[in-house]
């Protein structure tokens, strides 16, 4: 009798154990699945706040720019760099960004394809103008940069530095811009210091939000907007469009 008692008392104290492991397991999970849902709550949150910046960031860049033109406009080359001949046929204008991947992926491939086929032919005249977003820190230094070098050593060594950039535009920092300049020849230590040509870039900028410039690159290919990091047959395309008429 007193075997069956001792018996009982150990089932008991069994299924007790049994029960709070149990009621701690369920605990536990259901502690861990808040803890991924607040996890992914929190994830989403930071995701959707980096965008809204990024957004934010745009608008504040683009101002009150107009919508993007769907028939030519009067785009002035200013007095920025050219390359090619200045009396080719087509003028293609591009506001850009030294900094931006998109634009390095364009210089990379379609740019130059075009210098080959249709700058170094005589067709094209290429004006670049600086359109630096304000979310890429580098990018209003590198522009001030290309304008200093220029200041010394005229468009052919502006286009010299342009490349140069572009090949290391994730290194734009103001000491590898000087060095670069002095690898061309030209020393822009106090130009670029003082930020000489702000205005200069400001002033750009300003014109493309006026010819409805809304992100980099954009080209203006006779007065005809053409927007993003496009293949070389779009700009192929729009190119013989303009000598054929």
């Amino acid at each position: 009798m007193a075997q069956n008692k001792s018996l009982t008392v150990v089932t008991i104290a069994i299924s007790s154990v049994a029960l709070v492991l149990s009621l701690f397991s369920t605990f536990s999970i259901l502690k861990v699945a808040k803890s991924i849902n607040d996890d992914t709550a929190f994830n989403t949150k930071v995701e959707a706040g980096i965008l809204a910046y990024v957004d934010k960031e745009k608008a504040k860049q683009q101002g009150n720019a107009p919508a993007a033109p769907t028939e030519p406009v009067e785009v002035s080359i200013d007095d920025d760099a050219v390359k090619g001949d200045k009396d080719a046929p087509i003028t293609i204008v591009e506001f850009s960004d030294f900094e931006c991947p998109y634009c390095k992926r364009y210089v990379d491939g379609a740019y130059k394809e075009i210098v080959s086929k249709y700058i170094e032919t005589g067709k094209v005249k290429y004006v670049f103008r600086d359109f630096p977003l304000s979310f890429h820190q580098n990018a209003m230094p590198a522009a001030i940069a290309s304008e200093c070098i220029r200041e010394e050593g005229g468009d052919t060594a502006y286009w010299k530095m342009h490349d140069k950039m572009f090949e290391k535009n994730t290194t734009l920092t103001s000491d590898n811009l000087k060095s670069w300049a002095k690898e061309i020849g030209y020393d822009i230590t106090k130009c670029l210091d003082e930020k000489k040509y702000t205005d200069e870039v400001n002033a750009d900028m300003k014109a493309g939000q006026s010819y409805g410039v809304k992100g980099t690159p954009a080209f203006f290919i006779n007065g005809k907007l053409l927007s993003g990091a496009q293949p070389f047959t779009a700009f192929e395309t729009a190119i013989e469009a303009e000598l054929a008429k």
